[in-house]
């Protein structure tokens, strides 16, 4: 008869049999049901590709998290503007201050076909016409010029040079009486015609000044206007057309010309250097860029460490605090139950999102540096989301403290703090490890909340939240799928993920639960 202890080496022995069950320790149980599961090997898998994706993609990726892109366009910009002088312009003498109120004393003066301008400091001046567009302005009594106001403007041809006041005067009356010659500082110039103007030049020949009855000037500071390009402008207004073309410095140019009220504005097309805002999936940026110009995947790589460092970090927090609180709240009952149960209810009892409105908008009146930020949102997500973990584990102490491996505990004399942390933790290890596990993809999720309103993780620091805060716009969202559908991809997986595993968990240590 064979013995029944003997059992034949070669023989397979089943999952269920005793003999193999026998040799497992409880961890081992634990782990094999556990990757037996195949929800919870999913989710397992889809962490560690996180993880690889947001830790060592962000090494190999060539692009930082806060590296804006910039590209060449063609943008219509302003150039020039130019208008025709329809009133007049006050040109004073050398050492001579006018007063501030005088040009509207001279309209009111010349309106009201009066000789004498009185300025509101008691200031008196004659006026004396030259010709229909000048007139000459003299102290009462005086016989030297004080000022002459002319609808034109004079412009040096240097930009460096400046004219001085006793030029403009002499030039202004040598215009009044059709003189083609006239003398300043020590000095002999003439006016020639040109184009739709005059041009001024002094003995040697030497270009100095430009007359027209338009006022031209460039748009951008340190641009000079060339007197060809002045006579194409007022030749462009003349034959009311709408474009013209110039051939200057950089070859042949087309400029538009647009007219309001009277003001014409003078564009023209230039290569701009611009922020490559919403640029389509490309090989360059195999996700697109977002609306500040910076490579997505790199975002989303960067992203992906401060939501997962925040997740654990916070759970780390909570578990601290939880474990602490909610296990001597358990263990010695009473009085001191009581305290840290009423405080765990004030905690509770707490309104979060107001909460983090108001530390929000103070960490943005303090300017608070983005790193920083994150490290105050760990601590203050973690100081308010312990409370239904100090619930659970002062539950489970207070079954647990009655057991008889506690009563052995007392009897042996060992302490207080071996017998909370040595003996009645580790049989919560369980339970707090599927709460954690969970827990992350919860804070996961809250934080990605708190980016999108604007109170987590702040520009430049990129986290998955503030990458779909982009979403804001209706625009964004119907046009730039890129921008928003994989940060919402990756928080979605991931929060299933950690839920996948602690479900996982949860069956494993306990496999009754799920019969």
């Amino acid at each position: 008869m064979t013995d029944v202890n003997n059992i034949d080496n070669n023989e397979e022995l089943a999952l269920d049999d005793a003999n193999r069950v026998q040799v497992l320790s409880p961890g081992m149980m634990v782990a094999k049901r556990f990757f037996r599961n195949k929800l919870a090997i999913t989710g397992l898998v889809i962490i560690i590709c996180m993880f690889l994706f947001s830790f060592l993609g962000g090494m190999v990726i060539p692009y930082s998290q806060s590296k804006v892109f910039y590209t060449s366009e063609e943008m219509k910009k302003d150039y020039a503007g130019a208008t025709l002088i329809s009133e007049y312009q006050l040109f004073a003498a050398d050492g001579v201050e006018l007063p501030s109120d005088i040009n509207s004393k001279l309209i009111l003066a010349l309106t009201k076909g009066e000789d004498v301008i009185e300025t509101r400091d008691g200031s008196k001046f004659s006026l004396e016409q030259m010709d229909e567009n000048s007139y000459e302005i003299k102290a009462v009594n005086g016989a030297e010029t004080m000022a002459v106001a002319a609808k034109l403007q004079i412009v040096p041809v240097d930009a460096d040079t400046k004219l001085s006041g006793s030029f403009n005067v002499n030039l202004i009356k040598a215009l009044a009486t059709d003189d083609t010659m006239f003398a300043s500082d020590d000095t002999r110039y003439s006016i020639d015609s040109q184009g739709n103007g005059a041009i001024v030049t002094d003995s040697d020949g030497n270009e100095v000044a430009y007359i027209s009855a338009y006022s031209i000037n460039a748009v951008e500071s340190g641009v000079t206007l060339s007197i060809d390009f002045r006579d194409a402008i007022v030749d462009a207004i003349n034959d009311g057309v709408d474009s013209f073309t110039f051939n200057g410095e950089d070859g042949e140019e087309e400029y538009q010309i647009s007219n309001k009220n009277g003001q014409y504005t003078i564009t023209k097309y230039k290569a701009t250097s611009v922020i490559n805002q919403f640029e389509s999936p490309s090989l360059k940026h195999i996700l697109g860029t977002d609306g500040n110009g910076m490579d997505l995947l790199a975002r989303l790589m960067y992203g992906g460490r401060i939501s997962l460092l925040i997740g654990f970090v916070v759970v780390a927090i909570e578990l601290v605090l939880g474990i602490i609180i909610g296990g001597t709240a358990g263990f010695f009952g009473g009085w001191v139950d009581n305290i840290l149960m009423r405080f765990v209810d004030i905690i509770y009892c707490i309104p979060t999102m107001p909460l983090y409105l108001i530390i929000g908008s103070i960490m943005d009146f303090y300017k608070v540096d983005a790193g920083i930020r994150i490290f105050y949102l760990c601590i203050i997500m973690g100081a308010i989301g312990w409370v239904s973990l100090a619930r659970i584990v002062r539950g489970q102490i207070l079954s647990l403290r009655e057991q008889e491996f506690m009563t052995a505990c007392e009897a042996l004399g060992i302490s207080i703090r071996r017998r909370i942390f040595r003996h009645l933790i580790p049989n919560v290890i369980p339970q707090l490890v599927v709460f954690a596990s969970m827990g992350v993809g919860e804070v996961i999720l809250a934080e990605s909340t708190l980016s999108y309103l604007g109170l987590g993780v702040k520009y430049p620091a990129a986290s998955w939240g503030n990458i779909i805060n982009a979403v804001t716009d209706s625009y964004v969202m119907t046009n730039y799928w890129f921008v928003w559908i994989p940060a919402g991809v990756l928080i979605l997986l991931t929060v299933l993920a950690f839920n996948f595993i602690g479900d996982g968990l949860r069956d494993a240590f306990d496999p009754k639960m799920k019969r």
